[in-house]
This record gives structure tokens, sequence and C-alpha cells, in this order.
């Protein structure tokens, strides 16, 4: 049978064979479509603007009008109903012509029933998914800079963050769990600001040596250290007219606070070494994963500081918050990778799509790309399917305070198990859930089907 999301679609077929076409449409009737008849090109063209069917499975050799003549004269009216030509055993070059015209498959005769349901069933499933990326695409209003949402939260943060645009030099907080793009807000703020044309200096305040940090924020004289061989410019004085990002500011020394807090203040500072002050003409953006004012009830972040950085402050939502989103960063994603590594992955499956939703999401949109740009190097598909997806995705493992030792999706009861009753019991789910396909309960299991097949004789399941 096939999928639920298409047992509502039409079909036309056309033949000028009783038989064939009879056959045809009882099939596909038998599969749950609705389907109407044509006996030659013209009938098709007639009943395409009739009754508007979701595809077309047509012959091409037919009195009248060939399937090929109807085909192109469908593509010259600018309809784009998907169409499946029949063609002769051998005939590659008609079967070309009705590919470059824009048939999504052919199928030679003889065929089997079955290859024709399943051609159906795939090419429903294509065009379904072009008309949900033609749908986010023409979203309103689901881009800020280079970030894409259309979630309730997203669009609130846009439109607080759009207040920006005539804002000279603001200083700005960026707080939220990791991997949730607070780089790409960073950047945005900076590109949408008066201040775009200038200069938009990063600064990794975890990765860089507590020796270092104050060489590089504000620059040093020749001979102010050993290494000081000649004057050097700092990022503040680099980025004059334009924008300086303080990532990971919770990672900064105290000491090094304490500089950057007077700094801040004063609107000026002076060179490692140097006596005259040097004015910050710069916007201010800072970043950070951790919750500061607890940091500084801890004493490892000043107070004075938090206040100081703490203007504008902007929450970026964990993926979780924005579920919504997913669809549309999942498209954006096989686009970029589709791009970047030559693929041509099309979509992805409305089973595949509702797990992606349904995952928690403990590496935010970092986690997704990286599981996207995986799927689409490695399965090269049309389509992504549920069996192309981590197990912990397609499973519904949770990652965080769910997973057990060692990221194990599942807790280990302090009575213990029989672990070969556990693996009994999946190995029976899965079968039970495949209708005793060994194929794809293994997927489901993700192990190989002799793996599978060991088990099964193990348990004397066969």
């Amino acid at each position: 049978m096939p999928q639920d999301a298409h047992t509502d679609a039409t079909i036309l077929v056309v033949d000028d064979e009783e038989l064939i076409r009879w056959s045809l449409v009882e099939h596909l009737r038998s599969e749950g479509y609705t389907v109407h008849e044509a006996a030659d090109g013209q009938e098709c063209l007639d009943a395409v603007a009739q009754q508007t069917p979701d595809l077309v499975i047509t012959d091409i050799k037919m009195p009248r009008m060939s399937g090929i003549e109807a085909l192109r004269r469908l593509r010259e009216r600018e309809d784009d109903v998907p169409v499946i030509v029949l063609t002769a055993h051998g005939a590659v070059e008609t079967a070309l012509e009705a590919t470059r015209l824009g048939a999504k498959a052919y199928l030679s005769k003889p065929f089997d029933l079955r290859e024709v349901a399943l051609a159906v069933t795939r090419v429903l499933e294509q065009q379904r998914l072009a008309t949900e990326v033609r749908y986010h695409r023409g979203q309103a209003a689901t881009t800020y800079g280079r970030i894409i949402g259309r979630s309730s939260a997203m669009q609130r943060l846009f439109e607080s963050m759009r207040r920006l645009a005539d804002v000279e030099a603001p200083t700005v907080l960026l707080t939220g769990e990791s991997g949730t793009g607070k780089d790409l807000f960073a950047h945005a703020i900076h590109d949408e600001g008066p201040r775009k044309t200038g200069p938009m200096m990063e600064v990794d305040c975890a990765s860089l040596p507590e020796h270092l940090i104050e060489s590089e924020l504000f620059g040093h004289e020749r001979g102010a250290f050993t290494d000081a061989r000649q004057t050097k410019r700092g990022l503040f004085e680099v980025a004059r007219g334009g924008t300086i990002f303080l990532d990971e500011i919770g990672e900064m020394s105290l000491g090094t606070q304490a500089k950057l807090l007077r700094a801040l203040e004063n609107r000026q500072f002076k060179r490692v070494g140097g006596v005259s002050q040097i004015r910050l003409d710069a916007g201010i953006i800072a970043a950070t994963n951790r919750t500061l004012a607890n940091e500084v009830k801890k004493g490892t972040f000043r107070e004075d500081l938090y206040f100081r950085l703490n203007v504008i402050q902007y929450q970026v939502p964990s993926l979780r918050e924005r579920r919504e989103d997913v669809p549309l960063l999942v498209d954006h994603f096989i686009q970029r990778f589709n791009k970047e590594f030559g693929r041509h992955v099309k979509g992805v499956s409305e089973e595949a799509l509702g797990s992606l939703a349904a995952y928690p999401w403990p590496g935010n949109v970092r986690e997704l790309r990286n599981v996207i740009e995986r799927v689409v190097i490695l399965e090269a598909r049309e389509v992504i399917e549920q069996q192309h997806l981590p197990p912990e995705i397609r499973f519904g493992h949770r990652g965080g305070s769910s997973a057990g030792p060692g990221g194990s999706p599942f807790l280990l009861p302090d009575e213990g198990v029989d672990l070969e009753a556990v693996e009994r019991s999946f190995i029976v789910q899965a079968m039970d859930r495949t209708s005793q396909n060994q194929s794809a309960a293994a997927r489901l299991l993700g192990i190989s089907r002799y793996a599978l097949r060991y088990r099964l004789e193990k348990f004397g399941m066969l």
C-alpha cells in the first residue's frame, strides 16, 4: 500500500490498449488511489486541464497524439504535473527524449505491476517534497542576515534585533547553549547595522592563552616584552569603525576582565607597554554559553563587567525550543551540502522528517548540520529515508541527562537485566514491526542482515 500521505492522490492512466489500461487502473485503485483514464494524448491533455491529477502514467505510441507529444504540450503550457512514461523494451532514445521533457520516470513494457506501484510512490513522494520545499522557501520573514527561522521564538528575536539597524556601536550580550549559532547572530547584528562596511574582528576568549590575550586585544609597543620585536596593533584598534566580537567571554580571566572593563568604561585603551591613549571606536558583542549571573555569584566573573556588557541581551533559543524550524534548516543544509559535495539529494521522507523534528538535539543546530552533512556525503540518495539517519535519531534516543554512562541511551536498572532476554525482545519487536522482513528489521536494529540471521538462529526464530 502507498504511504498515507499519498492515498488521496489522483492518477491519470493514458494508453490506447484497453487491457493494459484496465490492469493499471484496477491495480492502482486497489492501492487506494483515485484513477481516471484516457485513450490517447489528446484525451490526456483534456483530462489534465479538467481534473488536475497528481500524476500521469502514459504510453508513448498512441493514435491521434503520442505520449511524447502530449508531454511536450503539457510543458509548453507550463503544467508541471509529474509524468511516468511506458516505453517498448529497449526504446532508449524515446525514454531519453521523455526525460529531457521532464518525465520523472519510465518503465519498459512488459512491466510488473509492483514496479509500477513503487514508481508511483517514489514520484509522488518527490513531488510532495518539492512542494514542501517551495512552501518553506516562500515563507515571509524567515531570515535575518544568514540566520533562518520562522518559529515564533525566532520571529520575536528577529523583530527585536532589527531595532539595532540604526544604532551606532551597540553593546550586546548573546547567551544560549553551545551550538545554537551565537556567532551567526553576532555577524548578523554587524551586517545589518550602520557599521556593516567596517571590519568585524572575532576574539575566541577560550582559545587564547592568558599571556597573549591582552596583547591580542590592545596590541603592544616594540620592546614591551621579550618577543615584542615590533609594534603591533591590537584587535580593538584594527576594529575601528566596525565591531568586536568577544566569543566565550565567560572564559576570560579576572585580570583581563578588569582591563576590558576599563576600556569599555572609558572608550579608550593603551597598547601593552604604551603610554598613549587610543580611542575605542567599535561596537561590542559578547557571547557565552554560561549563565554569567551565576558566574558572578561564584566569583569567576566580575559583576561590574557583567552589568557593562548586559546593555542589550538576546537569549538564542535552543533547537528543541524551535522545532518547527527543523524542516527549514534541513532543506537549507541539504542545498548547502549538495552544492559543496556535488550531491543531488532532493529532500527527506515524511517518516525521517518526523524523527528529525522529534529528536531533542542536545547539540542544537550544529548537531543537525553535522547529521545532514554526514548523510548527504555517505548516502547520496535522492531522498533521505529513515534508515539513513543515525540510530539515536531513528529510535528516538534522548541525549543529555537521559543518557547513561558513556552516552548510552538506555539506563541499566539497579536490579540488573537478562541481556539475552532484552536482545530477543528487541528482535521480536523489530520483526513484528516490519512484518517479518529481515532486511528492514536489521536496519531498525542498526545491524547487518547476516548479524540478524545469526541471532534469529540463536533464539530458534527461523
